[in-house]
């Protein structure tokens, strides 16, 4: 098993990406503290893992207060006594609309729930990972953190940040032997598509047609995001770390024979991308004079 007797927190664990997470954790090995602001639904998810001989704990947490994600690595430590792995996947999709006309307290409270959820799990774990000298953290990115997405800013822009956070903090932790990873899981059917399909018109005619196309083909399954998860929570992982990966496009079954070679370059990153780099890439390309 690759995660044998690992102990790991799920946020947003009750539902969709991060329940088929916090399963796949529990089928390698792990022990899981699953948390969300619904118990009932963590409470069966962790049930489900104990059905698979794995001891699990159901944590009510909001990750957008403080003292409650405090509580949640608190209650981990108490019942386990150490954390390996820190999958943060709780999030919002937020309002659906033109920036113009979002409402306010609701744009602010994504990036709040999306963004300093995400700062706040991270900060509240890291001591203890930084004490052990080991760790891995992993963040779920998503639709407009690569590439602009009208109507769904407070989303976009709080999944973009996520990634430049995830690089970051993987810098600052790469000394104490911590590798932290963003995930790109594809078009999974969650209950952010209903909001969308709800939305109507405000979602624009492309997000529509997305939506829909999506419920008759069923999406990309959530299974495909968790064997990623798998892999960057293990140890194959452990010459990887500042990336952003696709859990459907990238080749990342096979990091584990090439991964010294993604550590010090911009490869599965964000940049800016400049017609000087390009040509670097491309020498029939005819770039203006400075």
């Amino acid at each position: 098993m690759k995660l044998s007797d690992k102990i790991a927190i799920v946020t947003g664990g009750g539902r969709g990406i991060g329940k088929a997470i916090a399963l796949a954790f529990a089928r390698e090995g792990a022990d899981v503290v699953v948390a969300a602001r619904t118990f009932p639904e963590i409470a069966q998810t962790a049930a489900e893992i104990q059905a698979l001989g794995r001891r699990s704990l159901a944590v009510k947490a909001d990750v957008s207060i403080w003292d409650e994600v405090n509580y949640l690595v608190e209650e981990t430590l108490r019942a386990f006594g150490k954390i390996d792995i820190l999958v943060n996947n709780a999030g919002i999709q937020g309002p659906i609309g033109l920036l113009v006309e979002n409402d306010i307290d609701e744009w602010i409270n994504t990036i709040r729930v999306n963004l300093v959820g995400t700062f706040f799990c991270i900060k509240a774990v890291l001591p203890h990972m930084m004490k052990r000298k080991q760790g891995k953290i992993i963040n779920l990115s998503g639709g407009g953190a690569t590439s602009p997405r009208p109507r769904f800013t407070a989303y976009a822009a709080s999944k973009a940040a996520i990634v430049r956070l995830t690089e970051t903090v993987a810098e600052e932790v790469r000394p104490f032997n911590i590798q932290v990873n963003a995930i790109a899981p594809g078009a999974v059917n969650t209950r952010m598509l209903e909001e969308i399909l709800a939305a109507g018109e405000a979602a624009g005619e492309d997000e529509l047609d997305q939506a829909r196309r999506r419920l008759a083909e069923g999406g990309t399954p959530p299974e495909r995001a968790a064997e990623l998860a798998v892999f960057l929570a293990s140890s194959e992982s452990d010459n990887i770390t500042g990336k952003l990966i696709s859990a459907i496009y990238d080749d990342w079954q096979n990091w584990d024979k090439i991964g010294f070679q993604l550590a010090d370059n911009d490869v599965y990153t964000l940049r800016r991308v400049d017609p000087y780099t390009l040509c670097k890439l491309n020498p029939n390309w005819i770039l203006p004079h400075k």
